[in-house]
Parts: structure tokens; C-alpha cells; sequence
């Protein structure tokens, strides 16, 4: 049995890490993460993730992880941001408002797939000029959901959050431990 981590995100290997577990290999899945017409945060969140997982090439007794992450305003998605033009735009839209962060994982042994997903809540205070052009400067914000990142220099813009820290930056450990365990993935072994 090998667990697959299918994602290039140095920051849901590190996640990962927090529970002892070292993927055997990284196979980050090639889809199209375009929203559907119409189609509502989380569930896209939960359809992105599952694809992800059905993507990852893998053996029958394997275990692929994979997740995804949305930032949410409303019904709106904001995915990750094409430049710094549309970084700008979406943090001046999440600025002084509560938004949410949605992370779905699917882990997928053969044929069964097992999925759970974390919802969150943020606040992002109103960024000056002075904040925003400096946090875009820093280029922080590429391949962010939203445009940023809570665990570097943005955390200094989000004054509260409700839910998964974790979640939030990319991987909800309790969950993903859950799931995991569910696969029979061997988690708190002693060596």
C-alpha cells in the first residue's frame, strides 16, 4: 500500500507532515477547474476534489489524497487569482467582510471513495493602499484561493475565524486523519 498524495501544494505536504505521514508519492492530477454554469461553492469544491482523486493514476490497494480549496463570497467563487489585477479586485471585495473558506478532501482506495469537507469562516479586515499594494508586491497571493494566505503575511489582515485553521490553509487535519483511518491507512503507528 502506497498513499499518494495528489496535489503540488508544498503546504498540504507540510499539513500532512503534522501527522507523521509522508506521502510515497506526489502525482498532482492535470483537470479543468473551471466552475460549472450555476454551480455553488462547495459543491464545486466537492466535485474538484473527487475529480482530483479519480484522476490520480494508482494501484488497486493504494491510496490516493487529494483536496481542494475554495474561497467563497456568498455564491461567488473566488478561485485563484489570474494576476495581480484580480488578486487586487478580490481582496478589496473580501476587505471589512466575512467570507467562507471551503476545503473538500476525497481519499480513494480502488474503487471506493470517501470524502469529507470543511467549512470555515473569515474575516479580512479593509486593507489601505499602502497594505494591499505591499501583500501584492510580495506575490503571496499567486495560486492562493482568494488571493491569499492565512498562514504568512495575510494572517496579519484576518482579525477572526470559525472552523478549521488548517482547512483554512489547505488540508483539515481532523479530517483528513478520519479519512485516512477510514482507508486503513496505518496513522499513529509506533515506529
Amino acid at each position: 500500500m502506497r498513499l499518494i498524495l495528489g496535489s503540488g501544494s508544498p503546504r498540504r505536504k507540510e499539513l500532512l507532515a503534522q501527522l507523521g505521514v509522508v506521502p510515497d508519492a506526489i502525482l498532482p492530477p492535470d483537470i479543468d477547474e473551471d466552475p460549472r454554469k450555476g454551480e455553488l461553492p462547495r459543491p464545486y469544491c466537492e466535485r474538484l476534489a473527487r475529480e482530483k482523486a479519480a484522476a490520480v493514476e494508482a494501484g488497486p490497494d493504494d491510496i490516493v489524497l487529494c483536496a481542494d480549496t475554495t474561497v467563497a463570497l456568498g455564491r461567488r467563487i473566488l478561485g485563484k487569482p489570474a494576476d495581480a489585477g484580480e488578486a487586487a479586485a478580490f481582496l478589496t471585495l473580501l476587505g471589512g467582510r466575512r467570507h467562507e473558506v471551503i476545503t473538500a478532501i476525497a481519499v480513494r482506495r480502488g474503487a471506493r471513495v470517501w470524502q469529507r469537507t470543511s467549512l470555515s469562516a473569515v474575516k479580512m479586515k479593509r486593507l489601505s493602499d499602502a497594505e494591499l499594494n505591499a501583500y501584492l508586491s510580495s506575490g503571496e497571493w499567486q495560486g492562493k484561493a482568494g488571493g491569499y494566505a492565512i498562514q504568512g503575511a495575510a494572517g496579519a489582515f484576518i482579525p477572526w475565524i470559525s472552523g478549521s485553521f488548517t482547512g483554512i490553509v489547505g488540508l483539515p487535519l481532523s479530517e483528513t486523519a478520519a479519512l485516512l483511518a477510514a482507508a486503513g491507512y496505518p496513522l499513529w503507528r509506533i515506529a
